[in-house]
């Protein structure tokens, strides 16, 4: 079975952070993203993946030389300059997915543990165009939401409405399984929302269905969701061994620190802490509750609480970062600079003072 990510999207809402990398290449406990989806793709019995990219994505997943775990991988690049939505894109890889059988399309920036066989299965036995994985949030107004039948047909498929105006609390989870008749619902070379656009109609025809799915399920598209999937992830873990701290430092579980990080002595780092590869933290400082990309330097007496500092970032001697600080990557934090709650600052900016808005406009 093939499959084809969906990854060329801006990340508007995860800058500074997606200035320097795309949505699919964040980490999650030190791995990227996409490893992630490549490991779980394997393990479903897909074969090859078509990863659906624009320019910059495609050069950036090539460079991380991400493990291919069997994986046959091939690239359906977005023209130039010119977006196809969430639709286009399905339709330009067609050559690549053939008209054999149907195939798995997801989000890129999805991190679930949705039974890709299931889901296939479901989706053979309805006769379906379009399968769509459905899961409960709270507030469904930021997603498709979808009103299902008794016999998982969806009768109606809203996109983004109002929360009192949402027929239900099932959601669009980025995860598909649709029919080679999919492409006679999409134009070429058009943009086109398949949500808007394709499932809506599909719904009206009768030819959409759910899959209702209530396990693990995160959309990285903010940082707080970037947080909580990291969070919940370190929480399932928290009764593994912890790791060695050497004298003089505390490490609280649960944490995940990766190769070649150094800690100085009267540290304390976690609880709900990620260090990435070559983290280098200096004396007394604490780390709590956040995520420090690879390569990044704390100097001694810091401390960051709630925070997403990037990569090959420089912290001075005795700074403090507050909850919902995003520092972007090759920030410069000078001596004794204090960050307020939720301030940004953009990548290779310097700072030298105490800062209580963001700094600079991330393009």
């Amino acid at each position: 079975m093939k499959a084809l990510i969906l990854a060329g999207g801006l990340a508007t809402r995860l800058r500074p952070l997606s200035c320097t990398r795309p949505k699919i290449l964040f980490p999650i406990l030190n791995k990227p993203l996409l490893q992630w989806t490549f490991e779980k793709l394997a393990k479903n019995k897909i074969d090859e993946v078509i990863l659906a990219v624009n320019r910059q994505t495609e050069v950036a997943i090539r460079q991380h030389r991400i493990p291919r775990n069997g994986l046959r991988i091939k690239y359906s690049r977005d023209p130039f300059k010119k977006p196809l939505g969430s639709g286009g894109p399905i339709k330009k890889a067609e050559k690549l997915l053939g008209h054999d059988s149907p195939f798995l399309a997801l989000n890129g920036d999805i991190f679930t543990d949705v039974n890709y066989l299931e889901l296939s299965k479901r989706h053979e036995e309805e006769k379906a165009v379009a399968t769509i994985t459905l899961t409960r949030v709270e507030d469904p107004s930021r997603y498709g939401v979808a009103e299902l039948a008794k016999d998982n047909h969806i009768t109606r498929f809203v996109e983004k409405p109002l929360k009192k105006d949402a027929p239900s609390n099932l959601i669009n989870a980025g995860v598909y399984m649709l029919s080679p008749e999919i492409f006679d619902y999409i134009p070429k070379g058009k943009t086109v929302s398949i949500e808007r656009d394709v499932f809506t109609r599909l719904a009206k025809e009768g030819r959409l269905y759910g899959y209702v799915f209530d396990g693990l399920w995160f959309d990285i598209g903010k940082p707080e969701d970037y947080l909580q999937i990291n969070r919940t992830l370190l929480n399932s873990l928290k009764h593994q061994r912890e790791p060695k701290a050497g004298k003089r430092r505390e490490i609280k579980s649960p944490v995940a620190i990766d190769k070649g990080v150094s800690i100085g002595r009267d540290s304390i780092i976690g609880p709900i802490t990620v260090l990435g590869r070559n983290v280098s933290v200096g004396r007394n400082v604490h780390i709590r509750n956040s995520i420090v990309l690879p390569e990044t330097v704390i100097s001694d007496s810091s401390s960051i609480d709630g925070a997403i500092i990037g990569e090959n970032v420089a912290i001075g001697k005795g700074v403090r970062i507050s909850k919902g600080c995003i520092l972007g990557d090759y920030v410069r934090i000078k001596d004794n600079v204090t960050l307020t709650e939720r301030v940004t600052i953009c990548p290779g900016k310097e700072v030298s003072e105490n800062v209580l808005v963001s700094i600079g406009e991330c393009q």
